[in-house]
């Protein structure tokens, strides 16, 4: 494999540059494997552990040609609205899925997950259409992290949190396997994930002391059984109706954490969590489908009353609606 280090990777403080598909492989009904390559990942970051990584990956045009970023600086993001928009291609964020080898022969791994298209449409989304026909020798753009910068896209912060809460629909599976994989030995809690069908279970390796307990939907309603398990782990009891949340209650941009509120909650740098409430030493980490993260986020802060510092809840996506990036 023959990949050209692009020259601005070298003066920016992360990674933009052109990779190479290496491998690619439907590992399940819901998703693609994609392996990238090249040169530039040998300064591939963080320099510690990679938890829930986000970046970025930009999809070739219409034409399958990709932008140039050859005068980029640091407003990587402004450059790209600044190139034409049928010629920029379609940038999305993705988790690192796994990090294999090292210096030049660094591989980045991502899991997209995909769904064929429906009654005769042609399949929806730039990431899902270009991971369906994903082969080697094609390639990307991807922004992402560079050892020894300040890069940003890990919300895992449980601090001295004596008991974790995961959940995730089939879109935050990496960022899940992320986090359990690299959680110390002794961490104990309990992990909740939904994805579409049986066949899309996976193997996640974790600390002995926490649980992961896997939900199809098969067919069922979004978030249902999600919502429930989650529930019932926490009260000890199954709810008997569902959280209703119609659509104008949900923020497009829904990103809350224990530093960063998208609604515009007032952050405080050192939260202090209760220590006499029977959720004392919880953190919760939720991703998924915007909806059912706000149906989720209602009922913990709402009505079991956490602290806000006790929670990252994150809207990796909105059922319906195409996300910029």
């Amino acid at each position: 494999m023959t990949v050209q280090q692009n020259e601005y990777v070298a003066t920016l403080p992360m990674l933009l540059t052109e990779l190479e598909v290496v491998r690619a492989e439907r590992v399940s009904p819901s998703y693609v494997r994609v392996e990238l390559g090249g040169p530039a990942l040998a300064e591939l970051g963080p320099d510690g552990p990679v938890y829930d990584q986000r970046f970025k990956l930009i999809f070739p045009n219409a034409a399958g040609v990709l932008p140039s970023f050859a005068d980029a600086d640091e407003s990587v993001w402004t450059t790209w609205l600044q190139i034409p928009e049928d010629e920029r291609g379609s940038m999305r964020t993705y988790t690192i899925r796994d990090v294999l080898g090292d210096g030049a022969d660094t591989r980045l791994v991502v899991d997209i997950v995909v769904h064929e298209g429906e009654d005769g449409h042609a399949p929806d989304g730039p990431g899902n259409r270009w991971a369906l026909q994903a082969a080697p020798g094609q390639r990307l753009v991807a922004l992402a992290p560079r050892k020894g910068h300040e890069f940003g896209g890990i919300e895992w912060s449980p601090g001295d949190a004596t008991r974790l809460l995961l959940v995730g629909d089939e879109t935050a599976v990496p960022a899940i396997r992320g986090i359990l994989r690299d959680l110390p030995a002794d961490a104990r809690g309990a992990v909740f994930v939904e994805v579409p069908v049986a066949a899309d279970v996976q193997e996640i390796a974790g600390p002995a002391g926490v649980t992961v307990t896997w939900l199809p939907r098969n067919g069922g309603a979004r978030g249902e059984e999600l919502h429930a398990a989650v529930l019932a782990h926490l009260t000890g009891t199954t709810p008997t109706e569902t959280v209703d949340v119609s659509d104008d209650e949900i923020d497009p941009d829904l990103w809350e954490t224990p530093v960063h509120s998208s609604s515009g909650e007032e952050v405080v740098a050192a939260t202090t969590v209760p220590t006499d409430t029977p959720y004392a030493g919880l953190y919760a980490w939720i991703a998924g489908e915007s909806k059912v993260v706000t149906g989720l986020r209602r009922k913990l802060v709402n009505d079991l009353g956490l602290d806000r510092g006790q929670v990252a809840f994150m809207g990796y996506w909105r059922e319906g609606v195409s996300m910029r990036s």
